[in-house]
């Protein structure tokens, strides 16, 4: 697993106009952080502590090697400094793995990261093509000494961008019937969607992009049987009010769809939960994190940026900030 849209005649038009193919092809890819704290020393519990009831122990923090895996929302896209081969995954040097690895004194051997913008979760076990070259199977850099792994896909099985990118042309044909003199639709996407061949065209996404993932998960452990796993979940890419969304994505969008869009992201999210869950892994949430930081929150808090990024940024992607936080809950995750 980053909706400008303005009215028609100002910039936000010429968003609603071209934003399906800007998006698509900025967001898929052509294919301080917090430091951890010590673990806690060991030592048996007093007698009374035994009798109520003690907390868990908490497990150790890996100390590597560590391997990561994901796509552009793990890689960096865009984010300087880039780093790596092929060029093409455009891994960024501050993604939050890095960052990871940097406060885990992790270095060299001990840290790879292999994430790639545009990846599925077939690009995991088979060689995905980039404009800068071939990443090879993600999962060709674990091996039976790895003892963390982090894993942030699904957005592109699921189809994510290619459903923002259709909201924007549903909402775009509806402001064109509202000149004309037809009713505005409360919510164009999600009727477009609701009324499709089988219903729910994006959750049946999601929920196949979730088979493939715990097939995934599953081949993690049976090549790095004793790697603690980390599924990395996608931040909040806009406010639950989608009013607050007006002064950055004017009003053309409507804010049914707003909501329809907040809503698939959580399914999505929900599914990386139960699969991490099912899997024995741990689920590394960011909508929490990231809530106040999408990207309606304003240059100096957003952690995504929104279609009409900062200069040399990706749209609709998380920016330097939004790797710090992913970071520190996946450093918080690892203290658990």
């Amino acid at each position: 697993m980053s909706l400008s849209v303005r009215p028609i005649g100002t910039l936000g038009g010429v968003l609603s106009a071209g934003l399906a193919a800007v998006l698509v092809a900025g967001c898929s890819g052509s294919s301080g952080s917090e430091t951890v704290a010590a673990a806690a020393a060991g030592g048996s519990a007093p007698p009374r502590a035994a009798a109520t009831g003690a907390a868990p122990t908490p497990m150790p923090t890996p100390t590597g090697p560590y391997v990561a895996l994901g796509d552009s929302y793990t890689a960096g896209l865009k984010i300087s400094p880039q780093v790596g081969v092929p060029k093409g995954c455009s891994r960024s040097a501050v993604n939050y793995p890095s960052l990871v690895a940097q406060a885990l004194g992790l270095a060299g051997e001990r840290f790879r990261d292999v994430s790639c913008s545009g990846a599925r979760t077939g690009d995991l076990t088979g060689a995905q093509s980039t404009e800068g070259g071939v990443n090879p199977p993600q999962l060709d850099a674990l091996t039976p000494a790895t003892r963390l792994v982090t894993l942030g896909i699904g957005g592109n099985d699921a189809g994510f961008m290619e459903v923002v990118g259709q909201c924007a042309k549903e909402n775009l044909v509806d402001a064109l019937k509202g000149l004309v003199g037809s009713d505005r639709a409360a919510a164009p996407c999600r009727d477009s969607y609701a009324a499709a061949d089988g219903g729910d065209q994006v959750q049946r996404k999601v929920d196949s992009a979730g088979e493939r993932l715990g097939e995934t998960l599953k081949e993690v452990k049976r090549r790095s049987p004793q790697a603690r796993v980390y599924v990395v979940g996608y931040p909040a890419l806009l406010p639950a009010d989608p009013a607050s969304c007006v002064p950055v994505l004017g009003s053309t969008v409507a804010g049914g769809d707003l909501g329809f869009l907040v809503e698939k992201e959580q399914q999505l999210n929900a599914m990386l939960k139960r699969r991490a869950e099912a899997a024995g892994a741990v689920f590394v949430d960011l909508s929490g994190p990231s809530a106040g930081h999408d990207m309606c929150a304003g240059e100096t808090a957003r952690w995504v940026e929104p279609p009409f990024p900062t200069q040399g940024l990706a749209a609709i992607h998380p920016n330097a900030k939004g790797q710090e936080g992913a970071a520190a809950a996946v450093l918080k995750a690892l203290r658990g």
